[in-house]
């Protein structure tokens, strides 16, 4: 289900962002130290966890468990039941890390509520 995996990402999406915050592009090492065994958290209610085995949690509404990874400067995760890859440009500040779909849709996380 590809629209799952998306539509995870665009409901994580911050409709105003900080205008003096500055966000750099991450490479594929720098992707793994900003997410590996961090917590992201989207809005009250809305986490994602990043173990490093690669296994993902999403809590919301619902728990969603999922696969993550970083390849070729970008963030990549798999929801059941699909098996599909989907892959993210993913940007870092001091407070969090920005997720920019192919399609330029923006979702932010922060690491702390």
């Amino acid at each position: 289900m590809r629209a799952w995996g998306m539509a995870v990402l665009m409901t994580l999406a911050e409709p105003v962002l900080a205008a003096d915050e500055v966000w750099r592009p991450l490479n594929t090492a720098q992707i793994f130290a900003a997410l590996t065994d961090r917590t992201l958290y989207f809005d009250a209610y809305t986490r994602q966890v990043f173990q490093p085995d690669g296994v993902t949690g999403y809590y919301t509404e619902r728990f969603a468990e999922g696969r993550w990874t970083a390849r070729d400067d970008q963030y990549c995760s798999s929801w059941p039941p699909s098996d599909r890859w989907e892959c993210y440009d993913i940007e870092a500040s001091d407070t969090g890390v920005r997720f920019v779909s192919p399609t330029g849709a923006i979702s932010l996380g922060r690491y702390d509520p």
